[in-house]
């Protein structure tokens, strides 16, 4: 098999195209090839009067040696990887169960859920626990929360439930993180059995939207269970039972168990801790246990709402509306005069601004999107990074790794008082943002954020350095995207859950640098940004745990 990238076709073009593109890149005639399929589908758009879909394909050929040969110096042609999963160990079919502890994950995020899949496809009937609600359940809760048909619940909500926050989401699938072993392939292939759409394989930015979601991770968990392993809802972890290690073992605590807030104990000796960024009390928990914990760089700020149709015209010219293409989404970069960078985070084509505090008596912004892509406005977070400098203005010593997450309290707090303190979401227009006045009312912009809006003057809400690089970056975008600078362009407060604020170290063998037993993994842990890279970080972390567990029982 041969793998032929870089194949570039106009928008209308057919499939007899596609095959007569492969033909030209191969030089053969057509009696030699004997098949092709789809690898990757992605859009250049660098000149919107060219816009141009970039084809990678696997195709068989008659005489592949000999092409390969007088074809060595073609950079687009080479041999196919081989993308296929290996696992690294597998359970004994006499594991007896009476002596033997089964593995333990705690979060039902995409981490949490890949982990119990990997080690239940390896035979080890993992035991899962999730604080929140099943997806059907969480979803009831959720959707009544923003349309004010239910109250706000701190354990069943955007953050907390079977899926983790992903699956109020855009669903995005695609990650910077190093792969070269095809992890994020098993991914998408598991998600795929589970019910995602077919085109996340081949798409080169795929996503699957917050609907889908909630049917594939009903189909991850159906899978973890009949595999032996069990999942279990409303489950929240209140304590790790840890006793001293024996004088021989180089880490001082190890996992003895679980403490859970019904009050029950699981015994247990491996426990992936997948907990999600928004698990504060948990992050508490563990400082106050002697987990060791570090700070970790995040972000915070604001949600900007445009058009959709705006930013479709922008990227896509006359092609605007083309089947092939979609909504538009954009990324954006600005390094201000003062130091501080403002970048886009999780742009959302096509979706809403959604609620996603999961603590009450506070206001946080999250976008969504459906499979679709086909509401009417764009929005995307517009962040910066947090420094030691605006932990310190807030009396937050930088060394406490709690820090962080006592200055996204803060601004979240604030958040909610100048929204009204009903669950409504301070908002601005971006020309007053940037003209440095209040707004009193909305223009042709509508807010999609749920619960609810109250204009107000966001300058009250984030450092004033921060506020001084937005307003300066707003300006600089309207030059890169035409039309950004719309002056009822929706701004609002606040976006904290960037990402974790904190890290659980781990060691090369991707266990606690002070607990044995104990393996922090995905977002919350702070080794992952998103779906694809938490549920690889999920994989890394069972391979590890499933090594150790049969090292243990062969003992």
């Amino acid at each position: 098999m041969l793998r032929l990238s870089e194949l570039r076709l106009g928008l209308d073009h057919s499939e007899d195209d596609l095959e007569q593109a492969v033909l030209r890149c191969l030089r053969v005639p057509r009696e030699q090839l004997i098949s092709y399929q789809l690898v990757k589908q992605s859009i250049d758009a660098r000149r919107r009067d060219r816009i141009r879909i970039i084809y990678s394909v696997d195709v068989q050929v008659r005489g592949e040696k000999a092409l390969l040969r007088r074809r060595s110096a073609d950079r687009r042609i080479r041999r196919s990887p081989d993308e296929s999963y290996r696992f690294v160990a597998r359970a004994p079919s006499d594991l007896v169960d009476a002596s033997w502890q089964r593995p333990v994950v705690i979060g039902a995020g995409p981490c949490g859920y890949f982990a119990a899949l990997l080690l239940a496809q390896m035979g080890l009937r993992p035991l899962l626990l999730e604080r929140g609600q099943a997806v059907k359940q969480r979803s009831r809760d959720t959707f009544g929360f923003w349309r004010r048909q239910s109250t706000f619940k701190p354990e069943s909500n955007v953050q907390f439930g079977e899926g983790g926050a992903g699956t109020f989401s855009d669903g995005k699938l695609y990650s910077q993180v190093s792969d070269p072993v095809h992890y994020g392939r098993k991914v998408l292939e598991e998600l795929v059995k589970c019910g995602a759409n077919r085109d996340i394989l081949t798409r080169h930015r795929p996503h699957i939207g917050t609907f889908k979601l909630a049917t594939v991770v009903r189909g991850l968990r159906a899978q973890i269970e009949a595999l032996g392993g069990e999942v279990r809802f409303g489950s929240r972890v209140e304590q790790l039972l840890l006793e001293p290690a024996s004088s021989k073992q180089a880490k001082p605590m190890r996992i003895t168990g679980l403490q859970l807030a019904d009050g029950s104990r699981l015994d247990c000796s491996q426990v992936v801790l997948a907990p999600g960024h928004s698990a504060r009390d948990t992050f508490a928990m563990l400082d106050r246990t002697g987990v060791a914990l570090e700070r970790k760089p995040f972000a915070i700020g604001l949600r900007i709402e445009h058009p959709q149709s705006l930013i479709d015209n922008a990227r896509w010219g006359d092609a605007a509306g083309h089947p092939l293409l979609g909504a538009a989404e954009y990324k954006l970069v600005h390094h201000a005069a003062n130091g501080r960078c403002v970048y886009s985070f999780c742009m959302c084509p096509g979706g809403f601004v959604v609620g996603a505090t999961s603590e009450p008596g506070r206001v946080v912004t999250n976008g969504m999107s459906q499979h679709s892509r086909n509401e009417r406005n764009a929005n995307s977070g517009l962040v910066i990074p947090v420094s030691d400098a605006d932990l310190e203005a807030h009396q937050r010593w930088p060394g406490d790794p709690l820090a962080g997450l006592v200055f996204q309290r803060e601004l979240e707090s604030l958040a909610f008082q100048l929204g009204g303190q009903d669950y409504s979401a301070p908002v601005q227009r971006q020309e007053d943002f940037v003209a440095g006045r209040p707004s009193t009312c909305l223009g042709s912009v509508s807010p999609s954020y749920q619960p609810g809006v109250q204009p107000s003057d966001l300058a009250e809400l984030l450092p004033e350095p921060m506020v001084e690089a937005l307003r300066e970056a707003l300006t600089a975008f309207s030059q890169r995207i035409c039309g950004y600078d719309h002056p009822d362009a929706v701004l609002t407060g606040v976006e904290t859950r960037t990402s974790s604020p904190l890290r659980i170290p781990r060691d090369d063998r991707l266990e606690s640098i002070n607990v044995i037993g104990l393996t922090p993994a995905g977002e919350g842990a702070g080794y992952a940004g998103g779906i694809l890279s938490a549920a690889i970080d999920g994989i890394r972390a069972a391979e590890a745990v499933a090594l150790r567990l049969l090292q243990q029982t062969s003992n």
